[in-house]
């Protein structure tokens, strides 16, 4: 028997996609649930998995090809593993096990965070090793497994992009690979951006103090309160809606000739990866405490390394933070995320002498950039609103007064 393996379902954002890399080839067995292949769409990398245990045969698109949603792009046999066993005679009624203790079994097998993680991961339960007590299967284990099958894929990755061409001593070399289909279309949104917004970029400069005394002093405590680590960007979250909430025109966006005021705080955070910068979306950053918005940062940047994030973790956002400290960046202006009028960047903290109250003393210093369109906000509204982070920031009790 034949099973047609197809293209997922594509969102009505993604037109169509490429197959990535496969990872099984023709005449290859493979079980179920089993990843088969990637298709790169020009947001995320979707993957594919066995319906059933059987043989991949008649693989119809190549690695590079293009592939529309749902198209047949494999079969797969699944009488070749039937015929390679008996078959199984049925169990006696007395010795079929009820579905109770069927789930009470996968408890032992693995904890519940852990078959979570798997069923998330799209991984198969009996392809991890268990570490825990009575080979019971723990969350590290499964995220041990994630990052065995991301270096298996990038093992698997097509030679042009992994293996250089080996040249003679000295000689200079060059290497053509094709360019991502999300780094094609990050290009066009970047130049899109500066084709069409009057873009524009307002600095200023940030004492960092206040809040790295506050982490210090709290830091434990959070931690154990909340499971995460208080860092410095859900302070900005927080300080940017609270003046996002005074400045409604840098969280609007512009839609034709209309301008759209939103009235919802979806705060977008720029993650690098090795295919290139992805923007997850924290959605209703507004109702979120400190605790939250960390979390979310941490489980998003994980997806986004291992190439999980969906496209609705994506979409939409109404203004966005870029931070390019991490990278040790001193000064830059970020590109507007369309159809976003505004966006914030964040930098290195460095020491610096400033004058505080006629003293000359050595502070923590970061500078802040917003670019905006200036089309829809004006200079003055975003002068203030990066004035009002700033402020906000510095004394962090305004965040808690709301003043």
């Amino acid at each position: 028997m034949s099973i047609e393996i197809k293209a997922p379902q594509f969102p009505e954002s993604i037109a169509d996609g490429n197959i990535a890399t496969w990872y099984k080839k023709e005449g290859e067995a493979v079980k179920r649930d089993e990843l088969i292949v990637d298709i790169e769409t020009d947001k995320v990398v979707l993957e594919v998995v066995a319906p059933r245990d059987g043989v991949l045969t008649n693989v119809l698109k190549g690695e590079g090809d293009l592939v529309e949603s749902e198209e047949i792009i494999a079969t797969l046999d699944t009488s070749a593993v039937a015929e390679s066993a008996p078959a199984e005679k049925e169990a006696p009624a007395e010795e079929a096990a009820p579905a109770a203790e069927a789930t009470d079994a996968e408890d032992a097998v693995a904890a519940p965070a852990a078959r979570k993680l798997i069923s998330e991961a799209g991984l198969d339960i009996n392809d991890i090793k268990g570490t825990g007590k009575g080979g019971r299967i723990t969350k590290e284990d499964v995220q041990a497994a994630i990052q065995e099958r991301e270096a298996r894929r990038q093992s698997a990755a097509p030679a042009a992009q992994e293996e250089a061409t080996q040249a003679p001593l000295g000689a200079r070399e060059e290497r053509r690979v094709p360019m991502t289909r999300l780094r094609k279309r990050i290009a066009e949104r970047l130049v899109a951006a500066q084709q069409e917004a009057a873009m524009l970029t307002t600095f200023n400069e940030v004492n960092m103090e206040p809040i790295m005394n506050m982490r210090k002093s709290y830091q434990a405590d959070f931690e154990k309160a909340h499971g995460v680590r208080l860092g410095f960007m859900s302070f900005f979250v927080r300080a940017c809606v609270e003046a996002l909430k005074r400045f409604p025109a840098v969280n609007a966006s512009i839609d034709g000739d209309d301008i759209v005021y939103h009235g919802f705080y979806d705060v977008g955070v720029a993650v690098s990866t090795e295919r290139g910068l992805v923007v997850p979306v924290l959605r209703d950053a507004d109702q979120k405490g400190l605790a939250e918005v960390e979390a979310d940062i941490i489980e998003y940047g994980t997806k986004a390394q291992e190439g999980r994030l969906s496209i609705d973790e994506m979409t939409g956002g109404t203004f966005t933070i870029s931070n390019g400290g991490v990278f040790g960046s001193l000064l830059s202006t970020p590109i507007l995320n369309p159809p976003q009028t505004a966006i914030l960047g964040m930098h290195t903290i460095q020491q610096r002498p400033m004058a505080v109250n006629g003293e000359v003393k050595i502070l923590p210093m970061m500078y802040l950039a917003l670019s905006y369109d200036h089309r829809l906000i004006d200079g003055k509204e975003a002068v203030q609103f990066l004035v009002a982070v700033k402020n906000f920031l510095e004394d962090p009790a305004r965040l808690l007064l709301d003043i």
